[in-house]
């Protein structure tokens, strides 16, 4: 039975946890996210339902990515944007003016620009693993010419911390922005799934697909769908202009737009990070090498954000920890912000990322500094 909204904010009582087993951690999960639909996938589609705000070629096509280049110019220090691949399009990162990371760093004068596109899952890519990603992950980067200057968001974080650490030769730079990483640090996603015993993830693969649904339950924890974008794009949407009336639009075309994930990639990613902590504990094997985040060296950037209830500040600054980079080679700065504020808010594109833009050219060769001068 579908559960009523009070009990779903409630959230699962300990003895639910403790007896619930495979069907009750799909309901709990359910409860928790709000994200895991359990039904077939359709076909994938060939591009997101919504248009993107900043005009752009296809790098390179790959079985899990598009690869989208928003470079003005043919040569400089190249900087890739490694979206989240949890439930919702790459548009995150473009979202509209105002509301772009896109917009944001060319503002800040980078002049050579990709954002990976991540495909929905279709029953073709049913068996994808994590390596699968980092593997796809690499030809983009050997496609673009390494050494990159890497930014991950979210989910896109620990894939490009794994990713620095497993190639550290492409990689100049490394930014985390809400990235979940040591999952010692609590928070309320990391502690249930932490909750669940070994196996219970596959139960919500869908047997007939082998994928992992995103198509999301009817959302339940906002008092409504345009708190929701207020809180996540940082501004007030209740007029009647004609822009916030398309923002809220494209809010909620952008919200109900969501993926679907590969059921191996969907359990390693449940299991391996969010339930055994295996990145942090130094117990992650990338690509056929384990990973050792202290032996990594380069330049880190980490953003985080006050109000993060899925990855909370503390959880996030953690990263700062376990990498072997020097004091001084490591920038911190810390928003005001939900989580997705901080990939689509109006006072993060404001305040952050031009800060994130600056810290990436400070050290550049005359020859390779932007000379396009920031908008006001």
């Amino acid at each position: 039975m579908e559960q009523d909204k009070s009990s779903a904010r409630r959230g699962p009582r300990a003895e639910e946890l403790l007896f619930w087993p495979f069907a009750g951690a799909r309901l709990v999960l359910d409860s928790w996210l709000g994200w895991l639909g359990y039904r077939a996938a359709p076909p994938r589609q060939t591009e997101a339902t919504l248009g993107w705000t900043t005009s752009h070629t296809i790098a390179i096509e790959l079985t899990t990515m598009r690869l989208r280049d928003f470079s003005t110019q043919a040569k400089g220090q190249p900087v890739l944007v490694c979206a989240p691949y949890a439930l919702h399009s790459a548009v995150i990162t473009d979202f509209a003016p105002a509301h772009s990371i896109v917009q944001a760093l060319q503002q800040g004068g980078l002049r050579r620009l990709f954002v990976t596109d991540w495909h929905s899952a279709d029953i073709r890519m049913r068996y994808l693993s994590i390596d699968s990603y980092l593997a796809d992950l690499n030809a983009a980067v050997d496609t673009i010419g390494p050494p990159v200057d890497l930014i991950g968001l979210c989910q896109g974080g620990w894939l490009s911390l794994l990713f620095a650490a497993r190639f550290p030769d492409k990689v100049r730079r490394l930014v985390l922005v809400g990235a979940p990483v040591d999952m010692s640090h609590r928070s309320p996603l990391s502690q249930t799934v932490a909750s669940f015993p070994p196996g219970a993830f596959e139960a919500l693969v869908e047997p007939a697909t082998g994928l992992v649904s995103g198509r999301r339950l009817q959302p339940r924890w906002s008092p409504s769908p345009v708190a929701s974008a207020e809180e996540a794009l940082q501004r007030s949407l209740a007029d009647d202009t004609d822009c916030a009336g398309e923002l809220r639009q494209r809010f909620a075309r952008w919200d109900d737009d969501t993926l679907h994930l590969p059921g191996i990639y969907f359990v390693q990613v449940a299991d391996w990070i969010f339930r055994e902590n295996r990145i942090a504990a130094g117990q992650f094997v990338a690509l056929g090498r384990k990973i050792d985040l202290s032996r990594l060296t380069l330049p880190l950037f980490l953003l985080a954000g006050t109000e993060d209830q899925v990855v909370p500040a503390e959880q996030a600054l953690a990263t700062a920890q376990l990498v072997g980079t020097p004091t001084a080679l490591v920038r911190i700065a810390v928003e005001g912000s939900s989580h997705l504020g901080l990939m689509m808010g109006r006072q993060t594109m404001r305040n952050a990322w031009p800060q994130i833009a600056d810290w990436l050219v400070a050290d550049l060769d005359a020859s390779d500094r932007p000379t396009a001068e920031r908008a006001a």
